[in-house]
């Protein structure tokens, strides 16, 4: 046993702890004690640390401590409760726009204690979902999962098994809307000074990278280890993080926040590329351009030559870009990735035209110039030498710029838990654990994350994403092996249950589970479709 797994966390909260003995939960009474640890110690088997935890301390996850001799639970259990409220946001499939937290009220009494709702409980059930937040893990993982809770759906006994799952085989993928450069892709992105992870592709107005993962929670030093696992933790629990892009920007993100690159805070993100831009808005510009250029660092749109163009019957204007032409009206690499228009290098949009063709152009045509969200643009009228010359942009023309920015959506940065769960704390669930990995394929078990709807991706295995915005706050811990400690629950009928070899002697009803556990009760504007309970699978 290494000289970390002997030392406490904690040595201040001894008060805190005697004093709470009453409301945390008590997990084991009777812990195998080593001959060599002290008689104030007890061992924690919550994870493969194994910490020796003195009385009145709490582990080095800060989730378990010795209470007076017992190995306790000190996180509450996390209950959901449904809400309908048709003026809720999530009512309306829509996210409330930078208050990620707006969709969780937490309820706690005056005095700071949980503040338990038992009334009625067996009569609501179908109301009430028990998370895997704050249940604890199975570690090591032949015992049965925390709790298995039974309840009822329209006439149906249900059964759900909920657990938080020790996961060293994760990562975070975060979006983030932007046209600016962030870096270039496969670029290392570090925290701290450590790697952390990578940026991937771009995703039409989008910037998609990964965080985490279990090379980096183990494959490099302790110190990578440990910085990486603190920022998915960070990360997952919707707080701020601070990334450095190797030859790129440094950003702070936050889940449901505007995205901050090299300290401005993005506003909104482009309405399409430019050649999407030009056949959204062609029809609003004829008649009063000549020539409209859609400046992207991807796909920069001209107008007379687009298709959108010739069905107006426009004439040529003989611009001449610079870049690699596409199709007509399509430009790749008019400049260089950058913080500039369209995602670009450039501040001055003229440096991507080299000129025009006489054959086609004539002094005072109208050109237009702008960015894909429109944040920058500019109005020409060519001169006697068909030289662009700066002038004051008409209000129709600035009417359909002004459309632009109506329609580009809000910069925000989404972050989704991507886990497999395809290990052994599916034993937890079941003597037989490949029948657990089937009855999802089959969709006859719903795999959920604090009670918020997972993807499952196709293939082997149990592979699971789900948004973090979704979850309960605090969704996430860490065990210093380093991991992640993060939520699942499985949900089935009670007697597809037992056809799996489910731990029927585990299964508790739901009112003895919410009356004989200190839980917290979180109130969850969503749509009813979303409801773990409400599953269409389960149903049949």
């Amino acid at each position: 046993m290494t000289a970390h797994n002997r030392v406490d966390h904690s040595a201040d909260n001894a008060d805190e702890l005697t004093s709470a003995q009453n409301d945390v939960r008590v997990l084991d009474k009777s812990r195998p004690r080593s001959e060599n640890m002290a008689a104030n110690k007890i061992e924690c088997n919550a994870c493969p640390v194994l910490c020796q935890i003195t009385e009145g301390r709490s582990g080095a996850c800060d989730r378990y401590a010795n209470v007076q001799g017992v190995l306790t639970r000190v996180d509450p259990l996390v209950l959901l409760t449904r809400i309908n409220d048709p003026s809720s946001t999530e009512q309306k499939g829509t996210q409330p726009q930078q208050q990620p937290q707006q969709q969780l009220q937490h309820r706690d009494s005056s005095d700071g204690s949980p503040n338990r709702q038992q009334a009625n409980v067996t009569s609501t059930s179908a109301e009430l979902f028990v998370t895997g937040v704050g249940a604890g893990t199975t570690y090591p993982d032949y015992k049965p999962a925390p709790f298995m809770v039974s309840s009822k759906l329209n006439g149906v006994d249900m059964v759900t098994v909920v657990t938080e799952g020790i996961f060293s085989y994760c990562s975070f993928k975060v979006k983030i809307d932007t046209d600016r450069y962030l870096g270039p892709e496969r670029a290392s992105i570090r925290h701290r000074g450590e790697e952390v992870g990578h940026v991937t592709t771009a995703e039409y107005g989008s910037q998609m990278l990964s965080l985490g993962g279990v090379h980096h929670l183990t494959g490099g030093s302790k110190k990578e280890g440990r910085v990486t696992c603190e920022m998915m933790m960070a990360l997952g629990n919707k707080q701020a993080v601070e990334l450095d892009i190797d030859g790129g920007t440094k950003l702070i993100v936050q889940a449901g926040r505007a995205p901050i690159v090299d300290g401005v805070e993005e506003k909104r993100m482009r309405v399409g590329c430019g050649s999407a831009t030009i056949g959204i808005f062609a029809k609003q510009w004829f008649g009063h351009v000549d020539e409209v250029v859609v400046v992207d660092d991807h796909i920069t749109g001209v107008l007379s030559e687009h298709q959108a163009g010739r069905c107006l019957d426009m004439p040529l204007s003989g611009i001449k870009m610079r870049g690699r032409k596409s199709t007509p009206g399509r430009y790749f690499q008019v400049a260089n990735p950058g913080q500039g228009w369209g995602g670009t290098d450039i501040a001055n949009p003229l440096e991507i035209i080299e000129g025009f063709d006489p054959e086609h152009a004539r002094p005072g045509m109208r050109l237009l110039m702008t960015s894909t969200t429109g944040e920058h643009c500019a109005w020409f009228v060519l001169d006697e030498q068909l030289q662009p010359v700066p002038a004051a942009m008409p209000s129709a023309v600035q009417k359909v710029v002004d459309r632009i920015v109506e329609n580009c959506e809000p910069s925000l940065a989404s972050v989704l838990f991507l886990a497999g769960a395809g290990g052994s704390l599916r034993a937890g669930v079941t003597d037989n654990p490949v029948w657990l990995t089937n009855s999802i394929k089959q969709a006859i078990t719903h795999v959920s994350c604090g009670g918020a709807p997972a993807y499952v991706w196709a293939g082997g295995g149990i592979t699971v994403m789900v948004d973090v915005l979704r979850m309960p706050d605090n969704s996430f811990g860490s065990v210093p092996t380093p991991a992640i400690v993060a939520p699942i629950e499985f949900t089935m009928r009670l007697d597809d249950y037992a056809r799996l070899g489910g731990h029927l002697e585990c299964v508790r009803p739901l009112d003895e589970v919410v009356n004989a556990e200190r839980e917290r009760s979180v109130h969850w504007a969503i749509r009813q479709s979303d409801w773990p309970l409400h599953q269409k699978p389960m149903l049949g």
